[in-house]
């Protein structure tokens, strides 16, 4: 019998082996002044710790010609469990951007927040700082779980608190136990020789990629929970949460041209009780632990071992590792993806506002002050700033007497006038792409809301401005602002090229398809004017767009990934 051999694991797998538990050589690296950089195994390392290592690619060939080093700097990750934080908190993200980043906030598609162009001599005491305000950066990146979102429900606030609790509860069961975070940026006490650290739930070489998970409560999808790893959907009756559908196996990372690639929807595994909940996240990260590929990381996540496993042999794998009898799913439904702007009362009477920040970037511009807007509701607000899953904010727990006071405020700096636009533009996000993502191939965040005037022009002539039609933008098919799960799906291609996507569920449960492989701005927009005047005149009642692209033929439905999302029209 030949002797079967094992495939070579990744290269990522030696660095977390021969890291003693995420260390590395982090510690000299930071105190190395000849380089504003990392070595590229520290580099790795430090996504633990919520870091990436970036460099400003807009001068990148400049500081060539001139040979000299890259434009490096640092972008740290704050992990806020539930999106949810208080007053003085956002004063001190306020602060810490202006004393060490570039002077905004970025609202991530995962509830966190994201500091950009912090530079080395400064990273360890912004990641201090970060501390001292109650908040951390461990694990909100790497092969480990990451921030875990919940739905911020602010008219429906006695569920949002279990659900809220239930998030901090399970980012606190999976952050990792290692003391090197502590030790690097903390000056924490180093571990003696004699000790040993443990990694009870990761192990020694933690997940084999990036693990994500999401509560949603119906009938808002706003996580979007069919793009994460593991989701959990509150069944509600009488008031009260009974128990959770959970999904597994959805990821949006694709690569282009390779078919064995390809963005997944999560699959209901079934219905569990509340109490069993942290038990299903472990044994679903300890499956995907001891199952998920570690020779290809292009085929790590958790979607690729559900698929291959297949969800009987997935599910049987979890009870029998949690000891929890999964049961038949519960009936719920979901009605959207997006955001509910504007002023909204909650159960427990105090008001709450959601706020659109366009692509999740706080900052002041010529047309609004955002980000000292902010700052001043913060000084007076006693309630909370909750963090939504489509880069938005919402300004919770207002009470009657300080609601004109903030209304005030936000009015003076031309923050409310910002609800006042399109439906599309509402339902929109981007990632951040260039000119700081490495990974990115077209402009994101910094294209998407001129691309979205344009588009709104057709818009007004159809009659759909207030229309809700979701569309995303990223400059890579890693999908962090989930495009697959968009109405209108824009993916770089190469830089002013995009591949279009059409077709996905208002609803979130659906992926779109490919439509036109790297159109410009002009074939964007002559393929887009087409399809919506055809959409505002033959639509049926209640139809919406992604829904519509399929009946009229522009693209088929996606109802298995691995067969369907790369077939042919």
């Amino acid at each position: 019998m030949a002797e079967t051999i094992a495939p070579k694991l990744s290269k990522n797998e030696t660095i977390k082996e021969n890291s003693a538990f995420l260390r590395g050589t982090i510690l000299e690296g930071l105190a190395d002044v000849i380089t504003g950089a990392l070595s590229d195994d520290d580099t790795q390392l430090t996504k633990f710790h919520g870091i990436y290592q970036q460099d400003d690619r807009d001068v990148r060939n400049e500081r060539r010609k001139q040979k000299l080093d890259k434009a490096y700097s640092f972008m740290a990750r704050v992990r806020v469990p539930g999106g949810v934080c208080t007053s003085q908190q956002w004063l001190e993200m306020d602060r810490l951007a202006d004393t060490y980043a570039n002077g905004t906030i970025k609202l991530t598609t995962r509830q966190a927040f994201q500091f950009h162009g912090i530079i080395k001599s400064n990273l360890k005491q912004t990641i201090k700082e970060i501390n001292e305000a109650c908040l951390d950066t461990i694990a909100a990146c790497g092969d480990v779980n990451r921030n875990v979102m919940c739905n911020p429900n602010p008219h429906q606030s006695a569920v949002h608190a279990q659900v809220q609790k239930l998030a901090e509860d399970i980012s606190n069961h999976l952050t990792p136990a290692t003391r090197a975070y502590h030790e690097i940026w903390l000056d924490g006490d180093k571990m003696a020789s004699s000790e040993e650290d443990v990694e009870p739930i990761y192990g020694k070489t933690y997940l084999p990629r990036k693990f994500k998970i999401v509560i949603a409560v119906p009938p808002s999808n706003d996580v979007d929970i069919f793009a994460h790893d593991l989701g959990y959907i509150a069944i509600i009756e009488d008031g009260k949460i009974i128990g959770y559908n959970v999904t597994v196996g959805g990821g949006m990372g694709m690569t282009h041209n390779n078919s064995a690639t390809y963005p997944r929807a999560a699959d209901h595994l079934g219905f569990i009780l509340p109490e069993d909940a942290i038990k299903i996240a472990e044994a679903v990260v300890t499956t995907q632990r001891d199952n998920g590929d570690r020779a290809d990381r292009k085929h790590a996540r958790l979607k690729y071992t559900v698929e291959d496993m297949g969800l009987d042999t997935f599910r049987a794998e979890v009870e029998k590792r949690s000891g929890v009898k999964i049961q038949k799913l519960r009936d719920y439904t979901f009605e959207s993806t997006g955001d509910r702007y504007g002023w909204v009362k909650g159960v427990d009477e105090k008001w709450h506002l959601t706020l659109f920040i366009q692509n999740g970037r706080v900052l002041d511009t010529a047309e609004y002050s955002m980000k000292t807007a902010l700052r001043e509701v913060a000084k007076i607000h006693t309630g909370d700033f909750r963090l939504t899953a489509n880069q938005n904010l919402i300004i919770g727990a207002v009470s009657d007497a300080a609601k004109s006071s903030v209304e005030a405020i936000l009015n003076e700096h031309g923050l409310m006038d910002r609800l006042n636009t399109s439906g599309l533009r509402l339902n929109s996000m981007a990632c951040v792409a260039l000119p700081t993502c490495g990974l990115a191939l077209s402009e994101s965040e910094r294209y998407l809301p001129d691309l979205i005037t344009d588009i709104e022009s057709i818009l007004d002539e159809a009659g759909l401005r207030d229309d809700e039609i979701v569309i995303r933008m990223t400059g890579c098919p890693n999908g962090c602002a989930r495009p697959f799960l968009a109405e209108i799906g824009l993916v770089g291609r190469s830089p002013g090229k995009y591949n279009l996507y059409l077709g996905a569920s208002f609803t979130g449960n659906r992926l779109n398809k490919l439509y036109r492989d790297s159109a410009t701005q002009e074939q964007i927009i002559a393929e887009l004017r087409e399809i919506l005047v055809r959409y505002a005149k033959e639509r049926n009642e209640g139809e919406h767009f992604g829904d519509f692209t399929i009946r009229a033929g522009y693209v088929k439905a996606v109802n298995v990934a691995k067969t369907d999302f790369w077939a042919e029209n």
